[in-house]
């Protein structure tokens, strides 16, 4: 039986990978992280606005991709030092009671009838390559499949499952916006690196804030890329925190391989998202009427084939449900531990004990997916599915930022700490504080109108 990760038990400590190469071992939290990260807001919104101001904002998506890194980074290093689970950190800052773990319990909620959509939408693309079998039977077939793979509470079968779907998605990303080259609607290198120049018209603003908001590491992943480092070993191999230059030496060594598994995991995220940049505008810039939503699959789909056949529209769709599909498994993965992790805070089970953890963790594994198949049959209010996601990731992108700036000062104080390390995580705390007031205000408008 393997040990258990949560529990930081001496006998589970190992010296860090020194070489590059050593340290390629020990990755896998980041590519969970990308096959949650590369979902329907990459693969739509990213397209659209794409479609809607050509390359003059492909560097908003760029710098959407690198800026929010640092947090991801500070929730990383709080898991490696402290083995505490986002919940038990969240319960531990300033303010009366577990105030940060009940917003959190709270908003996320609010996601079921949004992942519910994204369940949808995956079987909608694959009625489109197998259109014989119904939409409701992929919904419920594809709810099993994953209910399937995540109730064991494998993290091994999480980690590779993820590996197989973000390696097959970003090939048939890079296949579709090379298939471009070769119709008119090819891309120049100049027109490309006319959208790196840092500039926006006024009109393309809000476009670009929605943007920003919903590619690159949100609020969610943030929170989840702690569970993927205790589970991978990171605070394991580190120990229980010790004041000895030894146990310093092992945080660093450890945190320098989280590090690396975050800097990989922006590469692959960031290049797909590029591309479906691209795609949008390359294609749909020239086009009045964009659809929202799995339409828009649809007439990208489409346009393969009308410039270089069905085989390439199938290429295309196959991706698109890796994307999609990918989101809603790694949303199971990490939904499963965090509502346990917060039962546990609320003394509903004993989170610590191995067994209980376990067992809650698979009944979650079936409920979720029940409750995603109930709202996409039963709820038809895409407004409101949409404005409660968006809600959701604005409230929970100025908790996350306030956690990071907490951890890293208050809870993480004893390791040593770079000027540009610091200078990193205040533009990322600043550019998502305005991103999350901004994006409550808008929401609140919309709802009150």
């Amino acid at each position: 039986m393997a040990a258990d990760k949560y529990a930081l038990n001496p006998s589970l400590i190992k010296e860090p990978p020194r070489s590059f190469f050593s340290k390629i071992k020990f990755l896998g939290p980041g590519f969970i992280l990308s096959a949650s990260i590369v979902g329907s807001g990459e693969l739509i919104a990213t397209t659209i606005l794409g479609a809607k101001a050509g390359f003059i904002a492909f560097w908003v998506i760029i710098v959407s991709c690198l800026i929010k890194v640092a947090i991801q980074l500070e929730f990383g290093r709080t898991a490696i030092t402290s083995g505490a689970t986002p919940m038990q950190s969240f319960a531990a800052l300033p303010g009366k009671g577990k105030w940060a773990v009940w917003v959190v319990f709270l908003l996320t909620l609010l996601k079921v009838i949004q992942v519910g959509g994204m369940l949808g939408g995956s079987a909608l693309v694959l009625f489109q390559l197998f259109p014989a079998v119904p939409v409701f039977v992929w919904v419920v077939l594809l709810g099993i499949i994953v209910a399937i793979l995540i109730f064991r509470n494998y993290y091994k079968v999480i980690e590779q499952s993820s590996i197989f779907m973000v390696a097959l998605f970003t090939v048939f990303t890079l296949v579709s916006l090379i298939a471009v080259a070769y119709t008119p609607y090819s891309v120049s290198a100049g027109e490309v690196m006319s959208g790196l120049q840092f500039r926006l018209p006024p009109e393309y603003i809000i476009y670009a804030i929605g943007a920003f908001g919903i590619t690159g590491v949100a609020s969610d992943e943030i929170i989840a890329y702690n569970y993927w480092c205790i589970e991978k070993g990171y605070a394991a191999y580190t120990g229980p925190y010790e004041n000895t230059d030894g146990w310093k030496r092992r945080a660093n060594g450890w945190i320098s391989v989280m590090r690396l598994d975050a800097i990989v995991a922006m590469i692959i995220y960031t290049i797909v998202t590029a591309a479906f940049y691209i795609l949008g505008a390359a294609i749909l810039s020239d086009n009045k009427n964009i659809p929202d939503g799995n339409e828009l699959v649809r007439l990208l789909a489409n346009i393969y084939t009308f410039t270089l056949g069905e085989g390439v529209r199938v290429i295309y769709l196959v991706g698109a449900f890796f994307v999609l599909f990918s989101s809603v498994f790694a949303t199971l993965a990490y939904w499963t531990r965090l509502f346990s992790d917060i039962f546990g805070q609320f003394k509903w089970i004993n989170f610590s004990e191995e067994r209980s953890r376990k067992k809650i963790v698979g009944i979650l594994a079936w409920v979720f997916p029940v409750t995603w198949i109930l709202a996409y049959f039963f709820v038809e209010l895409p407004t409101i599915m949409i404005l409660s996601g968006g809600f959701v990731g604005s409230v929970l992108l100025l908790l996350v930022a306030y956690a990071a700036v907490w951890f890293r000062y208050k809870k993480n104080y004893f390791l040593s700490k770079s000027l540009m390390g610091d200078i990193f995580l205040w533009v990322s705390v600043l550019s998502i504080g305005f991103l999350g007031v901004y994006g409550v205000i808008t929401i609140t408008d919309s709802f009150l109108s």
